[in-house]
């Protein structure tokens, strides 16, 4: 009996093979960092409560301890294609155990993550629409409407997805390179911000931490292996080319900042900024006049919901992954026949996220300082820690290949790891600036990795003695995307 292919026998088991190729995982994956946003929300924070005018040296910074990072991260990307992500790696590089301690802090920090940003792209959504057009809803309804944008978008399959979050991103970016180039000609650029005594002002851990920030969501690029086009090649290149970037494009917009600004006056000026968060819109109004603003404020609308889409479809899959190994019911990882879209795991994680954004909109809390603080604080955090994990998972499974590249595989990992090592510890120290909530439930937030190392460990110590099976699963799982291809190719040959 022939093997089928996933559109004929998987009966809607299988992610659409082949969809993407280099440009779509960058866009996918940019637009979960969310370029716009980041600079006008996270980094005018490293501007106010980091080292002022020397943040485009953090970004710098940043973007070296990840590059080193991916150095190691290309080298197991060769060697591993699976939905499974970051989970994944640890699997094959830390263990089993290790692994499912790993998959939980994913699917806690993915799934918070995107609860927050249902938050504020409905708070921001009401915020704008009301001051452009007089229109007033409450924050939730557009939040709504956000969630069920997205949930037919991501209907329409991750090719689909990526088109759409490839305009999006085009657009918030030229906003920004356009004040960005227009205050380069306009006043010129401060070389003075490049200089280590700026770099090295005010507090660097926390312009470190929040420039890391700035990337969260370059990781996902092996959430889409499996739907990646010679996902061997395609990982590694789509992962160089979100972290440059990413960091070229922080770092110019930054300096383009801090220079209008005046370096030394920069963080004075961020500070006296910080309640309204009109900064970088007070500097698109001198530089660009208010039409162009106005437009910027549009793009942020555009930006939240292609980063609410964008970090949708990653923590879609990290469910569709526990639920194709067993761990999670079988269900979530039923996929559309058409397109392959993991239709059951992306309503699943959809109905999560409104579910915890209600609960805080009926009792009566704030969408920012509450739901935001809380659920995307600890979401960067997850996320942050989970890259960390990666990272050790690469150079432990090199080590133990005895892979005589030392460079690749040891050297340069080694010293990302690190880095995302220093920056977790920050983030953890940090955590209620990060979260930007003094309140002591928020900021209790980071025991929940705890609690995710602990049930991580108890579920693989009960799948082992009660659930053998799906135990072995969590190995073999690893070689599915080869073991379907390879049928697939059976097939093609004896037709």
């Amino acid at each position: 009996m022939k093997p089928q292919s996933p559109e004929q026998g998987a009966a809607g088991t299988e992610l659409s093979s082949n969809a993407l190729g280099v440009g779509g995982i960058v866009f996918l994956v940019l637009a979960a960092v969310a370029p716009l946003t980041g600079i006008i929300v996270v980094a005018t924070l490293g501007i106010a409560l980091g080292n002022g005018g020397g943040m485009p040296g953090a970004f710098i910074i940043a973007t070296l301890i990840l590059l080193l990072f991916a150095v190691g991260y290309a080298q197991m990307a060769k060697k591993l294609v699976s939905v499974g992500g970051f989970y994944a790696i640890v699997v094959k590089g830390l263990g089993r155990p290790l692994g499912l301690v790993a998959g939980n802090i994913a699917l806690l920090g993915y799934n918070c993550f995107v609860a927050g940003a249902i938050g504020t792209s409905g708070f921001f959504t009401a915020t704008i629409v009301n001051e452009l057009t007089g229109l007033d809803l409450p924050w939730f309804a557009w939040s709504v409407i956000s969630v069920v944008l997205v949930f037919l978008l991501t209907r329409k399959g991750i090719d689909f997805s990526a088109k759409v979050l490839g305009v999006c991103l085009v657009l918030e970016v030229s906003i920004l390179l356009v004040l960005g180039f227009n205050i380069l000609f306009t006043h010129g650029f401060s070389f003075q911000a490049l200089m280590p005594q700026a770099i090295f002002s005010g507090s660097l851990g926390l312009a470190l931490l929040f420039a890391a920030n700035c990337f969260v969501g370059f990781e996902a690029t092996g959430l889409f292996s499996e739907e990646a086009r010679d996902p061997h090649r395609t990982i590694p290149k789509a992962t160089y080319i979100a972290i440059l970037f990413i960091g070229a494009f922080a770092a110019f917009t930054t300096w383009a900042i801090v220079s209008a600004l005046g370096v030394a006056e920069a963080q004075g000026a961020a500070i006296e900024h910080l309640p309204t968060g009109d900064l970088v819109f007070m500097l698109s109004n001198q530089y660009l006049g208010d039409t162009l603003t106005k437009v910027m404020m549009v793009l942020l609308l555009v930006s939240l919901f292609a980063a609410l889409l964008a970090l949708h479809n990653s923590a879609a899959r990290y469910i569709y992954s526990y639920g194709r190994v067993g761990i999670l019911p079988k269900v979530l990882s039923q996929t559309r026949n058409s397109n392959g879209s993991p239709q059951n795991a992306s309503a699943a994680q959809l109905l999560f996220g409104t579910v915890v954004a209600g609960i805080y909109y009926l009792a009566g809390l704030d969408p920012i300082t509450a739901l935001t603080a809380s659920m995307t604080g600890f979401g960067t955090l997850g996320i942050l820690t989970l890259q960390l994990l990666a990272a050790v998972a690469v150079v432990v499974y090199f080590r133990r290949s005895k892979d005589a590249r030392l460079w690749k595989t040891l050297v340069a990992p080694s010293l990302g790891a690190l880095g995302l090592a220093l920056i977790v510890l920050l983030a953890i120290l940090n955590f209620s600036t990060l979260a930007g909530s003094d309140n002591p439930v928020i900021g209790a937030l980071p025991w929940l990795l705890v609690v995710a190392v602990l049930t991580g460990l108890a579920t693989a110590q009960w799948l082992k003695s009660r659930r053998p099976e799906v135990y072995h699963e969590l190995l073999s799982d690893m070689e599915h995307y080869d073991k379907v291809h390879h049928e697939l190719a059976a097939v093609d040959s004896n037709s």
